[in-house]
């Protein structure tokens, strides 16, 4: 792979949603939707890859803990723990610019609740808490004043 398409070679500061953004759909599956295994890996193969938006599916896991896997199929589960920990281990090794979880949430309450304590305690001061209305796109922070953060959409 040529290294100058690893360089960023434009202005950084416009608000987010004027970009468009290298995202991952069933990030976690490493086949088919259907029948493949789930890997927290390949989580870390897209963000190595310069994805900056991953998908996480959450479904309520047995003894309390959330797991990620394709809702109604035969994908195997992985902890929704292991998906955290992998993401806050690879995110930025490649660039600093921001990482969207987008979240799809089939959750009970309870599991929302260890999911949102997992959000704070593994990526601490990285996890974007600011909130940001809806109104004027144009007033969402650019990727530069978001370097090195995590994002969350639900």
């Amino acid at each position: 792979s040529n290294p100058l398409h690893r360089e960023v070679h434009q202005d950084m500061e416009q608000p987010l949603c004027h970009y468009f953004i290298a995202s991952s759909h069933n990030t976690y599956l490493s086949g088919d939707q259907l029948l493949s295994q789930s890997r927290a890996e390949m989580y870390a193969r897209v963000l190595q890859a310069g994805c900056r938006c991953v998908e996480v599916d959450c479904w309520d896991g047995p003894d309390g803990e959330p797991v990620v896997h394709h809702g109604y199929t035969l994908t195997s589960k992985i902890p929704f723990r292991d998906v955290a920990e992998t993401i806050n281990k690879y995110a930025f090794i490649r660039n600093e610019f921001p990482v969207i979880l987008s979240i799809e949430n089939h959750c009970s309450i309870q599991q929302q609740k260890k999911i949102a304590q997992y959000l704070k305690e593994i990526f601490g001061d990285k996890l974007d808490l600011s909130s940001v209305s809806t109104g004027d796109p144009r007033q969402l922070p650019s990727p530069q004043d978001l370097k090195g953060k995590i994002l969350i959409k639900v």
